[in-house]
């Protein structure tokens, strides 16, 4: 088959690669219909990578077809179309079945392309280990832009606003609007904020923002702004999509007393300065991590088919993976007002 590997930074290559196989009979093979490149996957593509390994297919979000499943396979059958989750569990043990695959208690969390332990989804198949938890029908009503969007991205903005505690009425927030940004930005609404902040560098993104309803703020002077704005109170939740050093401690200072700050951008900095002092002061709760996507479907798909959550609208580009590097030099550029940037076979 062809896939996306990771030959060194900046340098993501349309190869031939091994065919996937079953490995254990829970497995499936999926034939990929679409995947998407997200932010996280910048990081690899800047040579800053999870593991030093090279030639691994990258990627991590797909949805698609199963042409092959496992005797041990329950739920999918040959034929269905999947949309497959970024983060993989177990799919047996408490934790996993309680949603928390971050506590796989069996070792068997992970990502798809990050490494050679498990191959990536920007590829025309994808082995899907414990398929019938890591991959669920597409379910009716949901397109295949809007399945491709929940195997990570919305729920991704969808725990960070609910880790920023946004109750109804809040003045919130979303710094870094790329598409997890901005769907973050349409899930503040949804759970009641009575304003969103929008917070970017770039022009473009921030008119998208104004378009859902949110306030525009130039990221170069958005302290000032929103403490002029807020009379000085600063606001109530703040969610961080961006995991630079400097937009978490300007996610810090936004915050007001008693506040709550959600990052949820990629930060793999062992030398973060984080302002206790000011955090204490404040008396701030701070959150930060990667969700269980399988654990917010359930909450995600209604909105959607209610119209609520409108995560397709950001995608911008569609490209064929064999414009894969093409894809990526676009997407990291953010040339072409580039928000989402998806391919297919």
């Amino acid at each position: 088959m062809k896939a996306l590997l990771y030959q060194g930074p900046r340098d993501i290559r349309y190869e031939s690669f091994d065919d996937p196989k079953l490995a254990a009979d829970t497995d499936a093979i999926v034939k990929m219909d679409k995947c998407g490149i997200c932010g996280s996957d910048l990081h690899i593509y800047h040579g800053e990578g999870f593991s030093p390994d090279l030639g691994f297919c990258v990627g991590h979000e797909a949805v698609g077809e199963v042409v092959e499943a496992g005797r041990g396979v329950r739920r999918l059958k040959v034929g269905d179309k999947v949309m497959l989750s970024a983060a993989v569990g177990c799919g047996s043990c408490v934790s996993c079945l309680a949603g928390n695959i971050n506590h796989c208690e069996t070792g068997g969390a992970g990502c798809y392309g990050l490494s050679h332990r498990l191959e990536g989804c920007q590829a025309e198949g994808i082995r899907v280990p414990m398929a019938d938890f890591n991959a669920h029908a597409i379910p009716e009503g949901i397109s295949t832009d809007q399945a491709l969007m929940l195997t990570d991205n919305l729920p991704t903005a969808w725990f960070g606003c609910v880790n920023a505690g946004i109750r109804p009425g809040a003045k919130v927030g979303v710094v870094g609007l790329g598409p997890i940004g901005l769907m973050a930005v349409q899930s503040c609404f949804v759970l009641g904020a009575s304003e969103v902040f929008a917070i970017d560098l770039v022009p473009e993104r921030r008119a998208v923002a104004a378009k859902l309803g949110a306030t525009p703020v130039d990221g170069a002077n958005a302290l000032e702004t929103i403490a002029e704005a807020t009379k000085g109170q600063g606001l109530d939740s703040v969610v961080e999509a961006v995991g630079a050093d400097a937009t978490i401690k300007m996610a810090i200072m936004l915050a007001g007393k008693r506040g709550h700050v959600s990052a949820i951008g990629v930060n793999q900095s062992r030398d973060f300065a984080f302002p206790m002092g000011l955090a204490f002061m404040k008396g701030l709760t701070f959150h930060i991590g990667t969700c269980s996507v399988q654990s917010h479907w359930p909450d995600l798909i209604p909105l959607i088919r209610n119209g609520r959550l409108t995560p397709e609208r950001f995608i911008t580009h569609e490209l064929t993976l064999s414009e894969g590097a093409e894809a990526y030099r676009l997407f990291d550029a953010r040339q072409k007002g580039a928000l989402k940037t998806v391919m297919v076979p």
